[in-house]
């Protein structure tokens, strides 16, 4: 039987103006426009007994990669956005030991890029992944 389990995905400092939201399977899913405060995501995954993560915002890469994207700007619906990226987060090096059934997992990203424009590609965090939810 398989368990769910959620991600709380919080950009720290985005790009005031900008659009950004999470993909799910291939649309960009629930769109929000950053202002001046972190803005956070919440992905449920599914967690499998043989420790397989999956659900429509989960990708995978090779066997082992699994991970969520977050899309900016005309990625993420505005059309009148001057970026078009995403943000690729790694979710297949959570420690197993804090994914337990019904956790909330938060990690925290970078929003910005060395240029100042907003951070895309494989997005390193700026902390460990810590349970928000106290289980």
């Amino acid at each position: 039987m398989a368990d769910t389990v959620t991600l709380r995905l919080t950009i720290d400092d985005p790009v005031p103006g900008v659009r950004y939201s999470l993909q799910k399977e291939d649309l960009p899913f629930e769109p929000v426009t950053a202002g001046d405060a972190p803005i956070s995501f919440d992905v449920p995954i599914t967690l499998h007994p043989d420790g397989r993560m999956t659900g429509p915002f989960v990708r995978r890469e090779g066997p082992q990669r699994r991970f969520v994207y977050i899309r900016i700007g005309t990625s993420a619906g505005d059309h009148a956005g001057i970026w078009s990226r995403r943000a690729k987060i790694d979710i297949h090096d959570i420690p197993p030991v804090l994914l337990r059934p019904g956790a909330v997992l938060e990690v925290h990203l970078p929003g910005r890029g060395n240029d100042g424009s907003p951070a895309c590609a494989t997005v390193r965090r700026l902390g460990e992944w810590c349970n928000a939810s106290g289980r």
